[in-house]
């Protein structure tokens, strides 16, 4: 089933592929609130509401987007706001960039010190 696992959320098309993969598997899908029904043999207006709802939902997280990224930049003004905290000490930093131009894999360091976090220093480095 189609899932977002670059870190981007949800948006409408995936609502909708979502919906149609589990109706094709032949799962029935019950949005018990809204009493709408999901089974193969929809009603448009049951497909209606549910693009109503996904755009609705999409709105919203743009919304909060937009409000973190605002209170971010006033935190920061105030100096509030330093960020994430660093996932390897320099040391670390150091050794996985050696290992890896010294050849090793870099899948095996990447179980090491974190796939992300690997990847992200190793860009940093070059």
């Amino acid at each position: 089933m189609a899932s977002p696992s670059n870190g981007k959320s949800f948006n409408l098309d995936d609502l909708r592929q979502v919906v149609r993969e589990l109706i094709n598997r032949s799962v029935r899908i019950e949005f018990v609130k809204e009493r709408l029904i999901f089974s193969g043999a929809d009603s448009p207006m049951a497909s209606l509401l549910l693009l109503v709802m996904g755009a609705f939902a999409e709105f919203e997280r743009a919304l909060i987007r937009e409000r973190q990224r605002e209170g971010i930049a006033l935190a920061k003004k105030r100096g509030a706001y330093r960020g994430r905290k660093k996932a390897l000490s320099p040391e670390r930093v150091s050794e996985s960039q050696q290992r890896a131009a010294g050849g090793e894999q870099k899948t095996k360091l990447a179980r090491e010190f974190g796939r992300e976090t690997l990847y992200q220093y190793l860009r940093a480095d070059g």
